[in-house]
């Protein structure tokens, strides 16, 4: 993966109702944009300078990405940009299978004609990202199509659940479709959930999503492996069991 530059767009213009959301979002872009890479140190000097704000402004957003997952304190060498462990990422995506494909089970089952629609504007918006957009447009257009499904599922500690892990969620994503080849695949499979749910299936649309979740999963992991020279084989992310309702009697 190459490093790209930090450019004047990384500056802030001060606006101090929105500094530290501002500082929070830059810092968070650039790591997601693989401006910054995981181990890189994160001197507060260097990026007040790079940024254009108080120290205080730094600090405060690399305290909320250290909440994140996105940043760690190395004990006397400071902060640096998290790396996201091979265990972890498997982890995450195991984590993953679960509550999206409980998430979309739901979705399925509960959600209104308007909430379908605006699952289908978001798939095309995601469609047209994957086909033309920059990185970040990418991550935002998939994070759209998922938030849809987390606010149509009415299940709110699931949604609360994922959203804590969206950080590392976006990372890994960004991850695996800024590799060859992955952008069309994603959509695919995208789209298949879309149709599953469509058709009123929830154990499709469970399925659709899994396997959408494992072909993501199985990209990152590959890059992680050969990025952290890790042996051997790629973990193989456990399968989450789709429980059917059952029969009275039974």
């Amino acid at each position: 993966m190459k490093r790209l530059p930090l450019d004047d767009s990384f500056k802030v213009n001060h606006n101090p109702v929105t500094l530290r959301e501002i500082v929070l979002e830059k810092l968070r872009s650039a790591i997601m944009n693989f401006q910054l890479l995981p181990g890189d140190r994160l001197v507060e000097r260097d990026l007040c300078d790079r940024l254009g704000v108080s120290r205080t402004s730094v600090r405060e957003a690399l305290r909320h990405l250290e909440s994140e997952g996105l940043v760690e304190f190395a004990d006397a060498k400071g902060p640096q940009v998290a790396i996201i462990t091979l265990a972890d990422a498997v982890d995450i995506y195991e984590l993953r299978c679960v509550l999206e494909g409980l998430i979309v089970q739901l979705f399925t089952l509960r959600a209104k004609a308007k909430d379908i629609k605006a699952l289908e504007k978001a798939l095309e918006e995601n469609r047209k990202a994957l086909k033309d957009g920059e990185l970040q447009q990418v991550i935002d257009s998939v994070q759209g199509f998922y938030d849809v499904l987390l606010e149509g599922s009415g299940n709110h500690v699931a949604a609360t659940q994922l959203r804590q892990l969206q950080a590392r969620i976006s990372y890994l994503r960004a991850t695996s479709v800024s590799q060859e080849n992955r952008r069309d695949a994603s959509n695919q499979e995208m789209e298949r959930m879309v149709e599953a749910i469509k058709s009123r299936d929830p154990l499709a649309a469970h399925q659709a999503c899994v396997d959408h979740v494992r072909a993501a999963a199985a990209v990152a992991l590959e890059y992680l492996k050969r990025k952290q020279d890790e042996t051997g084989k790629v973990p193989e992310i456990t399968l989450p069991i789709a429980l059917k309702e059952p029969r009275i009697g039974h």
